[in-house]
């Protein structure tokens, strides 16, 4: 699994670039599922047939990691940029970056910076000039603080961007572990630009319809100094999401995965997160809408270069995945 975890998380993907990740995936879901598709956003849909006339399971996560879109160059060379998703300065500046052409750089603030924010930072990939620079990189190009992943100790591993590279794991893992025959009919559905409003599960929601959708991603703990007031703790198991600022759960689908944890032993706990959202938001109000609930990894520190996740998490999310395709 951490082998899997590793080559997912390497390639490049900001939102709306994430046709790397894609392929990526797609050699690795392939020999598992019946039928792939890649739809006019970008999405890859997994196909996993069951019986005929079967209800439709869906399961989402999303390929896009948050980063930069280069804005303009500068005389001195210098790259500034937007962001595309929630970053946060604070913890992002003076990191090594990379851009999806290759080029490496290091992202700083401007020397009079009395605090870090996206208007007094650029990044440094050592042009002495602006024409040097643009034979580089051009406007629109993006990029992101570097990805890594490293063991940590008790089970744990450090790194990015298990937002939502874990997640997209978690489904391919899922897929070559599920049962067959299965009750549903099964998509595994990675998406593209959650980080920038859920667009992709949108489209791909409206495509499918289906009877019952699940989103796998990344949620906050509640286990460091300082940090927001919630029962989410790393090594807790995984998380049933019950609402978070975009969605609320769908309480029967929220009892029933409670119900299969303890029958079947996988450890889990509750989540209510008061900020942040999922694909669940946006599957759930597709067409005439679905039955959605959310599976969440405990990540601390997330939207950070050290996002920390615990594998016996991973594999509580893994188990309870299963158990709903087989229930």
């Amino acid at each position: 699994m951490f082998d899997l975890i590793k080559d997912i998380m390497k390639p490049l993907g900001v939102s709306g670039r994430e046709g790397p990740v894609r392929d990526v995936i797609k050699e690795k879901i392939a020999p598992y599922v019946d039928e792939i598709t890649i739809d006019a956003l970008g999405n890859l849909i997994a196909h996993k047939k069951g019986a005929p006339g079967a209800k439709k399971l869906m399961f989402a996560a999303h390929m896009d990691e948050i980063g930069f879109f280069t804005t303009c160059i500068d005389d001195g060379g210098r790259i500034r940029y937007s962001n595309a998703g929630g970053i946060r300065f604070a913890e992002t500046v003076y990191s090594h970056v990379v851009f999806e052409n290759g080029v490496r750089g290091v992202l700083v603030a401007d020397d009079d910076a009395k605090e870090f924010n996206i208007k007094n930072g650029f990044v440094d990939i050592g042009a002495k000039n602006k024409k040097e620079a643009e034979r580089r990189v051009s406007v629109g190009d993006t990029f992101a603080v570097r990805g890594d992943i490293r063991r940590i100790g008790g089970g744990r591993i450090a790194g990015r961007p298990f937002d939502d590279r874990i997640g997209c794991a978690i489904l391919v893992e899922m897929a070559r572990r599920m049962k067959t025959p299965c009750p549903y009919d099964v998509y595994f559905v990675f998406t593209v630009q959650e980080e920038v409003g859920c667009r992709g599960s949108k489209t791909a929601a409206y495509a499918i319809m289906p009877d019952i959708a699940v989103a796998v991603d990344i949620t906050k703990t509640g286990d460091t100094p300082g940090s927001l007031k919630m029962a989410v703790e790393l090594g807790g198991g995984a998380a049933i999401k019950v609402k978070d600022n975009s969605a609320i759960s769908s309480p029967e689908l929220v009892d029933k995965m409670i119900k299969l944890c303890r029958e079947r032993k996988i450890k889990y706990q509750l989540e209510v997160l008061t900020m942040g959202g999922t694909d669940a938001s946006s599957m759930q109000s597709a067409g005439a809408g679905c039955m959605v609930g959310c599976i969440s990894i405990p990540t601390r520190y997330a939207h950070t270069p050290v996002e920390v996740i615990d594998m016996n998490d991973v594999s509580a999310c893994v188990e309870l995945g299963l158990a709903l395709i087989e229930e």
